[in-house]
């Protein structure tokens, strides 16, 4: 007589590389609880752009021409910025402290937790695009001859790429200070190149040719369609694709860093 003997290991189940929206969710409702718990955060992700807004308009009080020339593009660079810095400290936080680490052993894939976070920080870029828009039209007298709703969809979208930009650069940096030297790294040469100073065609023929594959220049070309025309036209429809296409691929690519360890 033979006796089998089986024996069976349990093993956790490994993360997946596959969306799945439930735990998309549970991710970007995890992250919204804690900032629900951290109003300075709030605060400077929702106000900030709003506040540079109303100062720069006064700034230009005897030039009302002056702040419709450059508040457009303003107003797609500000919150980009502020949500390029925020989204990086607090996933560098997360990284640090090991809840990153904690997350990736369970049952949760790398897609799962940039989409979360992607969710969660835009959920909050909606709410910062929107009112900062509403102010610069509404409040500010920003005068453009497109539509408000499509100056606010530049404005999300920049806001969601510095979201995913600041998600990106999280993973290089160890410290928050070092994700708020990435700002110089990452932003300001944009911020140089993309046309605001100058049209980018007056620019030296080689940085011409790097303003035009930085994504910035693409958010205030974008704006400065819907300042000057009534339609939606060609070069903004490829300035918004660009935008958009940008910001998914540096989640991409920012869902490629993560580590199962922290430093």
């Amino acid at each position: 007589m033979s006796t089998t003997t089986s024996t069976s290991t349990t093993m956790a189940p490994a993360p997946t590389s596959a969306l799945n929206a439930s735990r998309t969710i549970a991710t970007a409702a995890r992250v919204l609880r804690q900032l629900r718990h951290d109003p300075r955060t709030i605060a400077l992700m929702i106000l900030i752009p709003c506040v540079m807004l109303f100062l720069l308009r006064y700034v230009f009080d005897g030039s009302q021409r002056t702040f419709d020339n450059i508040g457009a593009s303003l107003l797609g660079i500000f919150p980009l910025i502020t949500m390029f810095l925020v989204t990086s400290i607090a996933t560098l936080r997360e990284r640090t402290s090991g809840t990153l680490e904690r997350l990736l052993a369970m049952p949760l894939g790398k897609a799962d937790l940039i989409a979360g976070y992607a969710l969660a920080f835009g959920a909050l870029a909606i709410v910062q695009s929107a009112l900062a828009t509403g102010l610069a039209v509404w409040a500010l007298g920003l005068d453009v001859t497109g539509s408000a709703w499509l100056l606010l969809l530049v404005a999300l979208l920049d806001a969601l790429l510095g979201t995913a930009l600041g998600l990106f650069v999280s993973a290089f940096a160890s410290s928050e200070f070092q994700a708020v030297q990435f700002m110089p790294a990452v932003i300001f040469p944009q911020l140089l190149l993309c046309g605001l100073f100058t049209p980018r065609p007056n620019m030296h023929p080689v940085l011409e040719g790097i303003s035009n594959v930085l994504p910035m220049s693409y958010a205030v070309d974008g704006m400065n369609e819907v300042l000057m025309h009534t339609d939606v036209t060609a070069d903004f429809i490829r300035d918004v694709l660009i935008v958009a296409a940008c910001a998914l691929l540096v989640l991409t690519l920012g869902a490629a860093t993560l580590r199962r360890r922290t430093a």
